[in-house]
C-alpha cells in the first residue's frame, strides 16, 4: 500500500520540479522620447463697430489668442490693412470710413507693426496647452469727427493681418 501512495506522490514532484526547470524570463530596456521645438499658434476673433449714422463714435473690441511654447517670448504686430496706420480705412466700393485699432482701451496707441507712431503688443508664452492660452484684446474706435465726408448706405470693411513673431 505504501507503493501505491507513494508512486503518486513521487510523479507529483517530478512534474513540479520539471515545470520550474524550464521557466525563464529576461528584460530589456528601451527609451521613449520627444522633442519640442520653439512654437506659437493665433487666432484672431472678427471686430464688428456697430452701425455709424454720421453722428456718433463706434468703439469695439476683438480678441487675438496666442499659445506659444513655455517661456518663448514673442510679439504681435497688426497690418495697417486698407488705409494707413495714422488712418486705417473701412470701404465699400469708392466709399469709405476712417478707423483705427489700438493697444488698449485709453485708445492712445496705435497697434501696428512698431513703425512710425505705432506699437506691437509684446508676450511670453506659457505652453501649448489651451488652459496656458493667453488672450491679446485689440480695441477698436471710429470717431464721427473724423468722418465727416459723404458715405452711401451699407456695408463697410477692412482686412487685417495679425503677425506674430517668436
Amino acid at each position: 500500500m505504501r507503493r501505491q501512495i507513494l508512486a503518486p506522490i513521487a510523479a507529483g514532484v517530478l512534474l513540479a520540479l520539471a515545470g520550474t526547470a524550464q521557466a525563464a524570463t529576461k528584460t530589456a530596456n528601451f527609451t521613449v522620447s520627444a522633442s519640442v521645438a520653439k512654437n506659437c499658434i493665433i487666432s484672431a476673433a472678427n471686430m464688428n463697430l456697430g452701425s455709424f449714422e454720421g453722428d456718433n463714435n463706434l468703439t469695439a473690441t476683438s480678441n487675438i489668442l496666442v499659445r506659444c511654447t513655455n517661456l518663448t517670448g514673442y510679439s504681435l504686430a497688426l497690418s495697417a490693412g486698407s488705409g494707413a496706420f495714422a488712418n486705417r480705412t473701412l470701404v465699400n466700393g469708392p466709399d469709405s470710413l476712417i478707423y483705427n485699432l489700438y493697444t488698449d482701451g485709453t485708445y492712445g496707441t496705435v497697434w501696428g507693426d512698431g513703425s512710425g507712431a505705432t506699437q506691437v503688443v509684446p508676450g511670453t508664452g506659457a505652453g501649448m496647452a489651451l488652459a496656458q492660452q493667453q488672450t491679446h484684446v485689440v480695441h477698436g474706435r471710429l470717431l464721427a469727427s473724423a468722418n465727416d465726408n459723404p458715405v452711401g448706405p451699407g456695408g463697410y470693411s477692412d482686412n487685417i493681418v495679425a503677425t506674430i513673431t517668436y
